[in-house]
């Protein structure tokens, strides 16, 4: 029998990570996408169409051992811009799901942000996106991931950041002792990987990150990058007043040329957040074969 798994965000940062490793394990990939840019192969079935195009939405879950969610949008001038993909795409894909006859495991790639709704627009989104799984759980068998910020090849979000840092300012959004977490788009790839071997039944949500315990501050980062670099890296605080006027008016802008902006009022709540530290071990409990093997200090340098 063939292992056949559907993949959405196929395209996406983690998402082209994630297809290469499975097809790797042997996995057969039915991939989503908006614009096919490569033939199909033995390997890998790519299906042309979107999250509102219910028949491409068939195509790509008829016969399959798995799906796995990882179509998101982290960016938007609106509410609705996020609403249309992670919400309504997601009830999409399940009301398809719920009309099959044997129905496959689900796992949705979400965000920690879901576990803080009221910050942004954002956050909201991905919070309502898992609660429309839940509502279909007595259909399927379903799995929810909560990583935090991820980083690695072809991420495009965090490494300006450490960029940035390595040119000596390291910009600081909210309080210099806020906590956060990390993880690099190999462990959480990784993490698929056993939960789509493993024949256990894994109905939750989890937390993924990679391990440091109580997370990264700041100022642990910029001693890090210092160590790691050999020079002196400046932590430079950005006043309050003044990022919340370059997001609002980035959010006009956006509004009035039509672009779908990253840095929003919503962004700067997320950003200045206290808590973004994850717990790793209720999902060791129930994938035993995986732990988070990178950490950042032995990475920094090739993320730039």
């Amino acid at each position: 029998m063939q292992k056949l798994v559907a993949v959405t965000g196929a395209t996406g940062f983690i998402g082209s990570v994630l297809i290469q490793r499975l097809i790797q394990d042997g996995w057969i990939v039915r991939a989503l996408a908006r614009t096919i840019r490569f033939p199909d192969t033995e390997s890998i079935q790519w299906v042309q169409g979107n999250l509102d195009d219910f028949n491409a939405l068939h195509r790509l879950v008829d016969g399959v051992a798995c799906v796995i969610h990882c179509a998101a949008t982290v960016r938007g001038s609106s509410f609705q811009e996020f609403e249309r993909t992670n919400i309504t795409g997601t009830e999409n894909i399940l009301c398809v799901l719920a009309k099959q006859k044997h129905s496959p495991r689900f796992l949705l790639i979400s965000s920690l942000a879901a576990r803080q709704p009221e910050l942004s627009w954002y956050a909201q989104s991905k919070y309502l996106s898992e609660q429309k799984l839940i509502e279909y759980s007595d259909h399927l068998q379903w799995t929810i991931f909560r990583p935090t910020a991820v980083y690695g090849p072809g991420d495009k979000e965090m490494k300006p950041l450490f960029q940035s840092m390595y040119r000596g300012f390291f910009p600081v959004v909210g309080k210099v002792q806020n906590r956060f977490g990390l993880i690099h788009v190999y462990d959480l790839v990784a993490a698929i990987q056993v939960w789509i071997n493993s024949e256990k039944t894994i109905n939750g949500i989890f937390e993924l990150d990679d391990g440091t315990p109580g997370g990264y501050s700041y100022e642990s980062l910029k001693v890090m990058a210092q160590q790691v670099w050999k020079h002196r890296i400046h932590c430079i605080a950005i006043p309050n007043l003044f990022i919340r006027c370059i997001a609002l008016t980035n959010l006009w802008f956006a509004r009035l040329f039509l672009y779908s902006p990253m840095l929003t009022p919503g962004k700067i709540n997320e950003l200045q957040h206290e808590d973004w530290v994850c717990n790793n071990a209720p999902l060791i409990n129930v994938l035993p074969g995986w732990h988070p093997r990178i950490r950042l200090q032995d990475v920094l340098s090739e993320v730039i």
